[in-house]
């Protein structure tokens, strides 16, 4: 796995815990060296590996290896442990030549990089205490012995040293510091000065500060952000360098892949510090451990030219960037941009030419062959449409290197890649052409400009005639305004043809809602007669086109039967849509004439109750239901009561007496309603259950049906390819050992069956950025899945539904059935069957319609046959 993808850092970590299982001690030492050249290690990794060599050196020369193994340690984050580890280590060579020096040397830095670290900062100053303690057993003459001049000097100088420790702990504020001043007043055979009582005291007091942040990290839970930012304020008021440097490289220990806390660290180096060889590790680190982070590669160069560092190192690092997998392509456009500023500082434009001026120019070329190349082929765009990088380039040739003739040169390239359109660019190039050209080549460039520019033509016109009227001839002037007159008769032509288009669109649209207002007012009225009409049955042609979502008006009477055989009002029953898919329900069946007669006599002696739009913020609406689900207002009630009180569940049914899949559920408090959100997506009985607000969709046209962004998010993963019995569990598995995952969304269809993909959402930016790289190709269950940021393309939105009263039940239907566009159009009606004399016109939700006409014309269009009709037809024949 690691020859195909040496970054996966999992990868690595498996790969050193099999190895030390085995005792494969050099292939483990190779394993352990690859993943330090690519990744910062934990404090654990790296003891772990100190500890194996460290049993493996007995030689001198192993030690000096082992030594160097520590000095990479230490570097890597600010860990207290490590420290320690390297300070007991060198006490083992203190027998060599300039062991002690050595040791006391260790000692001290880890004092300066951790010694004020306020819990575990004690743990060294004991250690070292301790060690000069045992040099000064040894320096102690034999018992009854006189010490010579030389001894007793070295037992005074050995004494101050363990003084001074003493003294330095006690005036930093470490916790148990109590402890060490009952240590200090039993081993001094001195009265304590009164400088440190006081030192002590005032160290005292400051503990008491530190103490509630202390406890605050202690008690948060992992990455602890928060808390470390609220210690970092408190420390950069305060004031003090080392530890605003200290908290800030503890903070980076628990937060490495966090690019915010890197930045702002770097940024506070920078400004204040200043320290080169502090501010360069820093920066080297950071892009170590967030390499993804254009932002901090910028950053890097630039303090690397603000030190001095030499051009080859610059031009390392420049590269090391490009391979680093930014993820976006304008990520590539910034890198790029600051890697050549770079090089334009370094170049001395007072000469005609020389070496760094070539390489500015090598650069330019290549940073516009790169983006067209390889970003463009990674990300299928260059990340520049406005080419940046070249209009740069132009302007250094214009303005440092006075050559006009490549600066045109390249604005001729930059207007060829769909930029001359746009009037910016072209009044861009004439700035320029301006300041640095002549005046024939400001008008050529304004001539074209008028001639091609689609956007703002009126501005480029009025800059071209503004040129003529300060330098033009006569005759320049009379071309400029013929030009102009000209162009903007044109465009005035042509966006007087489009606002006619638009026009005639909007009437054509009016005139089929018109026609389909029309018609179904006639299809009413006839619906009316054949009631009134004593024992006629209703056709079967009408069950048919109910089905197909012909609406009738909502004042329209229906019914149908409940469970005990009541028959309850049409508009108790009937989905009045205010929520999200903005229908109603299409009329119910008919009924036998003795039925008729029964809903005929009930649905006088039943009220009718009307739809209560007040009620609206204490309802949910309910869909994706399984339609074969029993007694839908029990279960139902049985699952919403965990949110409050139910005051109705209202199931809506089909013309046939089945549950439709969806419905209402009324509560009695508002704050019911909101908790019952909650239960979106829910499985019930195999099927993600949708729960949504009712919301009238034609008083808020803003409303979001879709619960998901659809714009980029970076703390968010895409994952394709993932196998069916992936279960959320298993995912989170994967995802969390790259970061705290905040929420696993399985994709599925609407019958609750998964689709192979997931979002992950990561608490931030960087955590999904490292995700990426590590997961993106990896292989579950046998399946290679794909990862990538969240980007998901822009929901195609419904057409504008029709006018009148039926748009606001009505959802717009497609020119395709409910279940999708088919592989193929092929009408499934027999041929014979296909017999229109007339043309017929298409309804704007993609049914035909006949037009209208009276019963007395003998011209009229054949009506439009159902279902019921071809079985009549075909059982005759």
């Amino acid at each position: 796995k690691l020859s195909i993808n040496a970054f996966d850092y999992n990868c690595h970590l498996d790969l050193i815990k099999l190895l030390r299982q085995e005792g494969e001690l050099v292939k483990l030492r190779r394993a352990r060296q690859k993943m330090s050249e690519l990744f910062p290690l934990t404090e654990e990794i790296w003891l772990d590996w100190l500890k194996d060599e460290i049993k493996m050196a007995s030689e001198s020369s192993e030690r000096e290896k082992v030594y160097e193994l520590f000095e990479r340690a230490v570097k890597d984050y600010i860990c207290p442990e490590i420290w320690l580890e390297y300070a007991q280590y060198s006490i083992g060579g203190i027998g060599q030549e300039g062991g002690i020096e050595r040791v006391r040397s260790i000692f001290e830095r880890a004092l300066t990089a951790v010694g004020l670290h306020v819990t575990k900062g004690t743990a060294l100053w004991e250690a070292y205490r301790e060690f000069e303690n045992a040099i000064l057993e040894t320096a102690q003459p034999a018992p009854g012995s006189v010490p010579l001049p030389e001894q007793q000097q070295m037992l005074c100088s050995q004494l101050e040293k363990i003084h001074t420790l003493f003294r330095r702990q006690l005036g930093i504020p470490l916790l148990d510091m109590e402890a060490s001043y009952a240590e200090y007043e039993e081993w001094s055979e001195d009265p304590i000065p009164e400088t440190i009582i006081k030192n002590y005291k005032k160290a005292l007091q400051q503990l008491e500060k530190y103490k509630p942040y202390e406890e605050a990290l202690l008690s948060a839970e992992t990455p602890k952000l928060a808390e470390y930012q609220a210690y970092i304020d408190f420390e950069m008021k305060a004031g003090d360098p080392a530890r605003i440097q200290l908290i800030y490289e503890r903070a980076l220990a628990e937060n490495c892949l966090v690019p915010d806390l890197w930045a702002r660290y770097n940024q506070y180096l920078d400004r204040q510090l200043k320290v080169k060889e502090l501010v360069l590790s820093a920066h080297d680190r950071a892009v170590r451990n967030c390499p993804w982070t254009v932002g901090l590669w910028i950053r890097y160069l630039l303090a690397m030219e603000r030190h001095s560092v030499d051009h080859c190192t610059v031009s390392e690092i420049f590269e090391k960037a490009l391979n680093a997998g930014f993820i976006q392509a304008t990520d590539y456009v910034e890198i790029w941009q600051a890697y050549l500023d770079y090089l334009r500082r370094r170049v001395d434009f007072t000469q005609d030419s020389s070496k760094e001026l070539e390489e500015l120019r090598s650069a330019f070329a290549r940073a516009v062959e790169y983006l067209k190349q390889e970003v463009e082929e990674r990300f299928s765009e260059s990340g520049d449409p406005s080419c940046t990088i070249m209009q740069n380039w132009a302007r250094v040739e214009a303005r440092l290197c006075n050559n006009m003739q490549k600066a045109r040169e390249l604005w001729d390239n930059i207007m060829t890649k769909g930029n001359a359109k746009y009037a910016n660019m072209w009044l861009e190039y004439y700035n320029l052409e301006r300041a640095h050209g002549d005046t024939q080549h400001c008008r050529k460039a304004l001539h074209r400009a008028v001639q091609c520019t689609s956007d703002y033509p009126e501005h480029v016109c009025e800059v071209l005639l503004t040129l003529e009227r300060i330098e033009g001839t006569l005759e320049d002037w009379d071309a400029a305004v013929q030009k102009t007159e000209n162009r903007l008769a044109r465009v005035n032509e042509q966006r007087a043809k489009a606002a006619e288009k638009e026009a005639a669109l909007a009437k054509l649209e009016e005139e089929k809602a018109q026609q389909r207002k029309q018609s179904r007012a006639e299809k009413k009225a006839s619906k009316k007669a054949k009631k009134n009409r004593p024992g006629d049955k209703r056709k079967a042609e009408d069950d048919d086109e109910e089905e197909w979502g012909q609406e009738e008006e909502a004042e329209q009477p229906s019914k149908r039967h409940k469970g005990d055989g009541d028959i309850l009002p049409a508009e108790e029953e009937m989905e009045v849509e205010t929520g999200l898919f903005g229908r109603s329900t299409p009329e119910k069946p008919d009924h036998p004439p003795n039925q008729k007669e029964k809903a005929s006599t009930s649905r006088k002696d039943i009220p009718k109750v009307l739809h209560d739009s007040s009620k609206d913020n204490v309802t949910v609406f309910v869909s994706n239901l399984s339609y074969t689900m029993t007694e839908p207002q029990v279960k139902l009630r049985g699952i919403f009561e965990s949110c409050g009180e139910v005051a109705e569940v209202r199931p809506v049914f089909s013309n046939k007496g089945t549950f439709r899949g969806y419905c209402y559920v009324e509560f009695k408090e508002e704050k019911s309603a909101l908790q019952a959100l909650g239960l979106d997506r829910k499985v019930v009985e195999g099927r993600p259950m949708f729960v949504s607000p009712c919301i009238d969709k034609n008083k808020n046209p803003d409303f979001k049906v879709f619960r998901y962004s659809t714009t980029l998010e970076k703390h968010k993963l895409f994952i394709s390819g993932l196998p069916f019995s992936c279960t959320k569990e298993e995912l989170e598995d994967v995802c969390k050992a790259h970061g705290n995952v905040k929420d696993i969304r399985l994709v599925t269809n609407r019958a609750g069956k998964p689709k192979g993909l997931a979002y992950v959402e990561y608490e931030n930016e960087a955590q999904a950025s490292q995700a990426v790289l590590k997961m993106d190709g990896l292989t579950m269950k046998e399946h290679v899945i794909k990862v990538a940021i969240s980007n998901p393309p822009l929901r195609r939105l419904p057409d504008k539904p029709e006018a009148g009263r039926a748009s606001q039940f009505a959802a717009p239907r497609q020119l395709y059935g409910a279940r999708g566009k088919g592989r193929t159009q092929l009408s499934m009606m027999p041929r014979a069957l296909q017999r229109q004399n007339h043309p017929v016109t298409k309804a704007e939700n993609g049914m035909v319609q006949n037009s209208p006409a009276t019963s007395s014309d003998t011209s009229e269009e054949p009506k439009k046959m159902s279902n019921a009709d071809f079985a009549r037809m075909l059982l005759k024949e």
